[in-house]
């Protein structure tokens, strides 16, 4: 427990801090696309969403090919968690890599964070304390293989079909595509935990199992519709909807059918912490104030302001 508990936040850390780097990245390229669009075209949709061309012009910046080194890291670190602690309790303690977000926001960004965002955060760090000590042990995992099937063609579903929904509404997209986002780094978290040939290796068996494959859809896709929302920015309400996504859904598959469970008598505190620790997080997106999205992000030197933006998480 212990061991899964330190790779989570390891995993929280190395998101957190992946996510500034990123939306300074994303937020350099708009700046870039935003001067430029006097002479050239193609950088938006008809609908005034982010082009693919800029999509990936932003994936070319410096801060966030670094981020994404570090959200490699932290898919790894998370993946080991999902498999040594209930999906409940490594789900929500990765999302709380948001913390890592605000608090960095401040070093590195200059962001003054408003006491209901200290509040929120506090009250994040309480409800894992409680949800540590309610978790027990983590169910085994072990599902048919048409589940496998059903998780794949599900993520292929939501990733395809909601790029191509988030791409249609364009710039009003910002909050589906954090709660698809979140959605497909959930179904990336319950991959991990019932995908096959792990333990004991089996490369052949591994190579063969469909949930493999939703795992790549799934954070592939999930990775996009991440940074599309960065780009459009209003990135609170797009990272609430990424927060509850990921957590809320694979928190209630693990308990339903992979068989997670509390500590005997402690389900209340569970359900207590978990609800207190998504409210939480969502709270800390929801504080932050959105003005500022997609403008210049101000230097460490500048006057300190409170919080534009807060970059949405992964898991």
């Amino acid at each position: 427990m212990l061991i899964g508990l330190l790779t989570a936040v390891a995993a929280s850390i190395c998101y957190g801090t992946g996510s500034v780097l990123q939306a300074v990245g994303s937020r350099k390229s708009a700046r870039r696309e935003a001067a430029a669009a006097g002479h050239t075209t193609g950088q938006v949709t008809t609908h005034g969403g982010p082009s693919l061309s800029s999509t990936v012009q932003a994936a070319m910046t410096w801060e966030f090919v670094v981020g994404t080194v570090l959200d490699f890291v932290g898919f790894g670190l998370g993946a080991l968690a999902a498999r040594l602690l209930p999906l409940f309790l490594s789900q929500t303690v990765i999302s709380a890599n948001l913390i890592i977000t605000a608090v960095l926001s401040v070093k590195l960004l200059g962001i003054r964070l408003t006491r209901a965002e200290w509040t929120s955060i506090a009250v994040v760090c309480s409800a894992l304390v409680l949800l540590a000590s309610a978790a027990g042990p983590e169910g085994s995992g072990h599902t048919p293989i048409t589940t496998h099937w059903w998780l794949l063609t599900i993520s292929l579903l939501l990733m395809a079909g909601g790029t191509v929904l988030v791409r249609l509404l364009g710039a009003r997209a910002a909050i589906l595509a954090g709660l698809l986002s979140g959605l497909g780094f959930g179904a990336l978290g319950v991959g991990v935990r019932v995908l096959n040939g792990i333990d004991p290796f089996d490369l052949g068996t591994l190579l063969t199992d469909p949930a493999l494959y939703a795992i790549l859809v799934a954070g592939i896709g999930g990775m996009y519709l991440h940074t599309v929302a960065l780009q459009i920015g209003s990135v609170n309400g797009a990272t609430a909807a990424l927060v509850v996504g990921e957590t809320v859904l694979p928190g209630m598959i693990g308990v339903w059918w992979l068989g997670d469970a509390s500590r005997p008598g402690f389900a209340w505190l569970a359900v207590t912490g978990f609800v207190l620790a998504v409210s939480g997080a969502v709270a800390v997106a929801w504080f932050g104030a959105p003005e500022n999205a997609g403008k210049d992000v101000p230097a460490p030197t500048d006057t300190p302001t409170q919080n534009p933006a807060l970059a949405p998480n992964r898991a």
